[in-house]
């Protein structure tokens, strides 16, 4: 009902007056109003007004190089006693507005150890769903830089022509509930390259009944894409690359957790504190199938940490100063 008010109050009536005040001098100028698009639109003008007001400011921050037992890590040198500032939205404990300052920091850091302490949460991160179309279109224009209708092509050969994969044209990201004797056939079967990930599962006896994988519910017409165990012969490069897609996908999915310690570490030398923050990963699970590609999977990853044992003395390699300019909203 206020819906419907406001589109006659505002709609209706503000856009008669706002196009009869415009059109004031001759001719017809529509001009709209609406209860959405108007304060929409305000907004979009008062950011742009801001942006064009905007004058950049310099400050420096400094990163620190240090060197631990079991390897390298950086630190960016942090104002510990630093409060939010209301009158100054640039403000943050990492940023210093004076070059003199700065160089000063350096000075007093370089060639001194530093002092670690660290906080870690555990943390852990399961494989993604099952692909759908949507999702590997996104998956292989992200990696490869294939369109949509590229992958929607390649992966329709897969399935008429090769049929290695199952059909692809499919909103659903899980299988079948009495699928599993299926996906064990399935698992026997596939290349070489995968056997010792697919043998890994079938001995560990991680192919049962999960809602996550199997779900009727989350079924209409067609199940998630995935491989058939019919084994590929004569791929063309680009399908080669959305098969393996498929294939690491499908693994994933039945491998447990990656397991990680989400390390928040203070590197101190004297009264200066250096913040590190990163990833220590505890056990790989499902990572471990596709290698080194993981990091890029991992969309809120922290970068991999060298872990240091407990009140471990770092070596500071060097400090760096890093110029930077204040950028508009």
């Amino acid at each position: 009902m206020s819906r419907a008010e406001s589109d006659w109050l505002i709609g209706i009536n503000g856009t008669r007056a706002m196009t009869a005040f415009n059109s004031k001098t001759g001719g017809f100028h529509l001009t709209t109003v609406g209860r959405v698009q108007t304060p929409t639109l305000a907004m979009v003008i008062e950011r742009e007004e801001r942006i064009r007001k905007f004058v950049s400011r310099d400050y420096w921050e400094l990163e620190g190089h240090f060197g631990a037992a079991a390897g390298a890590y950086v630190g960016r040198w942090f104002d510990e006693k630093f409060r939010k500032s209301e009158t100054d939205e640039h403000a943050t404990a990492p940023r210093i507005w004076d070059k003199a300052s700065a160089e000063a920091i350096i000075a007093r850091c370089a060639g001194k150890p530093g002092k670690v302490e660290e906080e870690s949460k555990p943390s852990s991160q399961l494989s993604a769903l099952l692909f759908d179309l949507t999702s590997l279109q996104r998956e292989a224009n992200g990696r490869f830089g294939f369109s949509a209708r590229t992958t929607l092509q390649i992966a329709q050969a897969l399935y008429e022509k090769h049929k290695v994969q199952t059909y692809p044209r499919t909103d659903a990201r899980a299988l079948p509930e009495d699928y599993i004797p299926t996906v064990l056939d399935t698992l026997k079967n596939l290349p070489e390259r995968y056997a010792h990930f697919a043998e890994r599962i079938i001995k560990q006896g991680w192919v049962k009944p999960n809602k996550r994988i199997f779900n009727n519910a989350k079924i209409s017409d067609h199940f998630a894409i995935v491989p058939t165990g019919t084994l590929p012969k004569n791929l063309s490069d680009a399908e080669a690359k959305i098969y393996d897609l498929v294939v690491k996908r499908f693994l994933s999915v039945f491998f447990p957790a990656a397991e990680y310690l989400v390390t928040t570490r203070i590197t101190r030398i004297g009264s200066d504190a250096f913040k590190t923050e990163g990833k220590i990963l505890v056990n790989a699970g499902w990572l471990a199938i596709h290698g080194k590609e993981a990091a890029s999977d991992d969309d809120d990853s922290a970068p991999a940490l060298a872990p240091v044992q407990p009140g471990e003395v770092v070596k500071t390699q060097e400090v760096l100063l890093k110029p930077n300019v204040t950028k508009p909203p």
